[in-house]
């Protein structure tokens, strides 16, 4: 088979098993069904895994598949960029798609909706995969716009359930805000570089690099600062950076399969992606870095607390994916385009690791979320407990776990940044360290230590205080299918270990959760891995002052455990086991005195009341102000009923006027001829 055809086996494969089974799924039968959607997905890996080696061999690709406008010079195609930047992606996203596709089998094995499921996650990786790799602006949008829309599907999948469809909807409306910068920085890329290919586009940067635009009179921006903010913006709606990171916790309405694939290879890393993708256009703009260091920074420290209060499994880790996403934005802003690709790497395999965990812990609990009535389960569950020990050191950043090399080389590559907002990042990002260390082995302590609290659920009160605090959010999968939830967490005997086909993806990626970080921590940022397809110029480059003390892999490990960064993960993972361990009795005493810092964060910030209030309030008493004034009043009252109202006066006079009598008709005659000498008269 050709090179080209492996190109288009890719994305293709899960296309055709998604359309197969979207369509004649419930005639297929599950079995049938789900085998062509993991083979389709498993012959996309296998191929990306050929198309990378070729890829290292030096042999990179970029041609048009299919042309789909024409218009004199000016060609709109659908064209692929096969170079070492899409090749890891490919990489990534087919193996944790294969991994949640597996999954899939015994996590949604009694749900009815079970062929659809599979279908829509073939068609959310076909949709990330031709994002990835787009070689034009177009197709970029195109699967920019597709991962969003499946994902809307896949959010509100359990559509039966308001809270689902709430969720859908706000993910939706976010990303068509983030989505309305994203078209203005395309359209600025047209207008002035007059394509939407990148090659031709990525050539004439330096050339337009001091050209200014006019939004409006007496105002002057520069051409690459207004393009990279706005497509910084499409990221922020895709990748959740404050403030429109708001969908992502709701996210969790879907089932947990697609929580994983959402959180850990697609949809939230198309925006790093593309900001990596874009680096010869943001190396240009001192500003848009800056703006994207302390965004990312911002979202790196202030959700990896939120992190702290949450009592759902999952919201703990969607919350991590938020404050990791805020890493990889800030090694994106102070230049370190491989690290922030390093790290997605790394955080796709233990991120789609530790929310794989979190739903096989709902799996043997009858799909109860709330940590507060976990528990004891490592007895239970080795399997699923060791992976999620895995999962978390990784996550905080214990060497030598795959987490530890990539989040390191972020905060030190902030560390020697001088870009506009470094500082604050550099604190943000060290100081979520000790945070993210804290919450991730909170959520373990809860879950598999202490107590086993699902057996004593059973006692009427507890069960009612629980309910009272329980997250408002947090429903299981059974009540998607028209089931009541057990008010008594696991009433069907102990927890079991979950079956292979969950148990299997646990295990498979908790291998690179442990090896990634110090096999490709070499060639990924001291290396040559990307090639040209990262971009980054003399006075932004750190990673090469990095690359001078760089030793290997073992020297890194030996310096990691002098550093600050894993001192802090150690005082995260102390509090954290004194907290939840030893003195379990203490963090309540601590939410009690904290008093209105809990309930700022126990509220979110007051983002999504913030909201509700403004931006959904606002729309309404808009829309209720139309409705009253503008279509009852105006175009009821004045243009429908006053026109009627109108003709009916008028046909009273007239109907006077037709009396049927011939003299009254002569009379008006008359009076119509004398009318119009006087007027001619008078002229």
């Amino acid at each position: 088979m050709s090179m080209r055809a492996l190109y288009l086996l890719v994305p293709f494969a899960p296309l055709v098993a998604s359309i197969v089974v979207g369509l004649w799924g419930p005639k297929l039968g599950r079995r049938l069904s789900h085998s062509l959607c993991i083979i389709g997905v498993a012959a996309s890996f296998v191929a990306s895994i050929v198309i990378a080696r070729d890829v290292q061999a030096g042999h990179v690709f970029n041609g048009d598949v299919y042309a789909w406008l024409v218009s004199g010079d000016f060609k709109l195609a659908i064209g692929f960029l096969i170079d070492p930047l899409t090749a890891t992606m490919l990489l990534v996203v087919t193996f944790v798609s294969l991994m949640v596709h597996i999954y899939t089998i015994g996590y949604m094995a009694d749900d009815p909706g079970y062929t659809r499921f599979f279908s829509y996650i073939s068609l959310f990786t076909f949709s990330m995969l031709m994002l990835v790799m787009s070689n034009n602006f177009l197709q970029l949008f195109f699967g920019w716009e597709a991962v969003g829309l499946v994902s809307y599907l896949l959010i509100g999948f359990w559509y039966t359930r308001p809270t689902a469809i709430y969720a859908n909807l706000k993910a939706f409306l976010a990303n068509r805000v983030g989505d309305f910068g994203f078209v203005l920085g395309i359209g600025l890329v047209l207008a002035y570089f007059g394509t939407l290919d990148y090659a031709p586009v990525f050539a004439k940067v330096e050339s337009l690099a001091a050209t200014t635009i006019t939004p409006w009179s007496g105002t002057q921006w520069s051409l690459m600062t207004a393009i990279c903010i706005c497509l910084f913006v499409g990221a922020m709606g895709k990748s959740a950076q404050v403030p429109l990171h708001v969908w992502l916790p709701d996210s969790m309405e879907g089932p947990t399969p697609i929580s994983a694939l959402i959180h850990a290879a697609t949809m939230v890393t198309a925006g790093i992606f593309m900001v990596a993708r874009m680096s010869p256009l943001f190396e240009w703009s001192e500003t848009a870095l800056s703006f994207v260091t302390i965004i990312g920074a911002i979202t790196a420290l202030f959700m990896a607390f939120l992190g702290i209060v949450q009592n759902d499994i999952k919201r703990v880790v969607a919350y991590s994916t938020l404050s990791q996403l805020g890493y990889m934005t800030v090694a994106l802003g102070v230049s370190a385009y491989s690290a922030a690709i390093f790290h997605l790497m790394t955080h796709a395999f233990f991120k789609a690791l530790l929310f794989l965990a979190a739903g096989s812990v709902i799996i043997a609990l009858h799909h109860e979320q709330d940590l507060r009535r976990m528990g004891g389960l490592r007895r239970y569950m080795p399997i699923t407990y060791v992976t999620a020990v895995i999962g978390s050191l990784a996550l905080a950043g214990i060497p030598p776990f795959a987490g530890f090399f990539s989040k390191d080389a972020i905060i030190e590559a902030t560390h020697l940044s001088r870009v506009g907002g470094h500082g604050f990042a550099y604190f943000a990002v060290l100081t979520g360290v000790f945070v993210t260390a804290f919450y991730s082995f909170r959520m373990l302590f809860l879950a598999f230590h202490g107590n086993e609290r699902f057996r004593s659920a059973g006692d009427a009160h507890v069960v009612h205080a629980v309910h009272a605090e329980h997250d408002e959010h947090a429903h299981d999968a059974s009540h998607a299918a028209g089931e009541e939830p057990d008010p008594h967490g696991h009433a069907g005997g102990p927890p079991r270990e979950s079956p292979w086909v969950v148990t299997l993806p646990l295990i498979l990626l908790a291998l690179p959760s442990i090896y990634a970080g110090w096999l490709y921590i070499e060639p990924a940022l001291f290396g040559n891995w990307f090639g040209n397809s990262i971009v980054v110029r003399e006075p932004h480059a750190v990673l090469a002052e990095l690359k001078n003390e760089w030793h290997g892999a073992v020297p890194f490990i030996l310096h990691g455990f002098t550093s600050a960064p894993f001192w802090l993960a150690i005082g995260g993972i102390a509090a954290a086991t004194y907290l939840y361990l030893i003195n379990p009795a203490l963090p309540a005493v601590i939410r009690a005195r904290a008093g209105a810092l809990y309930t700022l964060l126990d509220n979110k910030y007051y983002f999504d009341r913030f909201n509700d209030w403004f931006f959904a309030g606002g729309a309404r008493a808009v829309g209720g102000v139309a409705s009253n004034v503008g279509d009852r009043t105006i175009i009821d009252g004045v243009l429908v009923n006053g026109s009627a109202r109108l003709i009916g006066l008028a046909s009273r006079v007239f109907r006077r006027i037709q009396s049927g009598y011939v003299y009254h008709y002569a009379f008006v005659m008359i009076v119509g001829v004398f009318g119009l000498l006087y007027w001619w008269g008078v002229r």
